[in-house]
């Protein structure tokens, strides 16, 4: 049978860091489906510096010229009042806000014994400072209109890590703990939140050896984060990975653990190996999902009461 269209016709989303890279393919790619979008980018270099309002106009430009509806906006997501605007910018042109895509972001490589505190606290503030700042400002029309949705942008040096670049390992790392809280607090709201672990060649990329990557385009990650911001989107507070046309799901999980009714330092040096052992089967591995603080509270609380292993 042939698929329906998902389409946006009447929505209205609002993109951060949409004027490059995947920001600008998932701006495109939605507008061509109906939705109206706010295109926020301040344009400037790789390391944020030297705005140039033209290049988040340069992709409203192509979405007008295709038929579509858009405003560019240069406000920065680093301080509250920016990230006010920007989704003020959604209300005073078209009344609504219904999906918010935080893709905005900036580079400062550093390690943890070298890096410069302004280097480390601007990528802080764009990145993670700047998800709170449109979140926040979003989240309470989402939640009065009885419908949102929220796509932040993690990565896998945020899931996994990675060698000199703390500032932004911090950051995306944070996203998880965002997109929990609100897909909790939006649950009953219909407003649902989501993360986007995305990789593709953009200009983050520089100076690194791609001679060998496959196709790793933009337009690969954008219909992933278009169905998270969809309103068919069926899942809430987890993570979704996208890189070289490969899509999977991240999520955190723990063994089953081992119980004691008392422990000394020497009982956890020797029981080391099978706290960490995730065994061959399910249920070793426990997958919480969006109410696992509850969920690892009462699985917990059960093996105390047991005295046994759970």
């Amino acid at each position: 049978m042939p698929q329906t269209e998902l389409r946006f016709d009447g929505r209205v989303a609002v993109i951060t860091g949409g004027g490059r890279g995947l920001g600008r393919a998932y701006a495109l790619l939605m507008a061509s489906r109906g939705c109206k979008v706010v295109v926020n980018d301040l344009g400037g270099a790789i390391r944020g510096d030297g705005p140039d309002t033209s290049v988040a106009q340069g992709v409203v430009d192509e979405i007008v010229a295709a038929g579509g509806e858009a405003i560019a906006n240069a406000d920065s997501v680093a301080t509250p009042e920016g990230g006010k605007a920007i989704i003020q910018a959604a209300i005073a042109t078209w009344g609504r806000i219904d999906a918010l895509i935080h893709n905005a972001g900036n580079v400062r490589y550093g390690s943890i014994r070298d890096i410069s505190y302004d280097d480390f606290k601007s990528v802080v503030d764009v990145h993670l400072m700047g998800a709170f700042h449109v979140v926040q400002a979003a989240f309470g029309h989402m939640c009065d209109q009885n419908f949102g949705r929220i796509v932040l942008t993690s990565s896998i040096g945020g899931v996994y890590g990675n060698k000199n670049c703390v500032n932004y390992g911090i950051s995306k790392s944070g996203m998880i703990g965002l997109n929990n809280v609100a897909a909790l607090e939006g649950e009953e709201f219909n407003v649902k939140s989501n993360v986007i672990v995305p990789s593709a060649v953009t200009r983050m990329a520089e100076g690194i050896d791609i001679s060998q990557y496959p196709p790793m385009d933009p337009e690969l990650v954008a219909p992933v984060v278009a169905w998270l911001a969809h309103e068919a989107c069926s899942v809430t507070g987890e993570m979704i990975a996208s890189i070289a046309g490969r899509i999977a799901r991240m999520f955190l999980a723990e063994t089953r653990g081992v119980y004691r009714p008392s422990w000394t330092i020497e009982d956890v040096a020797a029981a080391c190996e099978q706290f960490h052992d995730k065994g061959a089967e399910s249920p070793k591995v426990l997958d919480f999902g969006l109410h696992g603080h509850v969920d690892h509270i009462g699985y917990s609380f059960a093996m105390a009461r047991e005295g046994v292993d759970a």
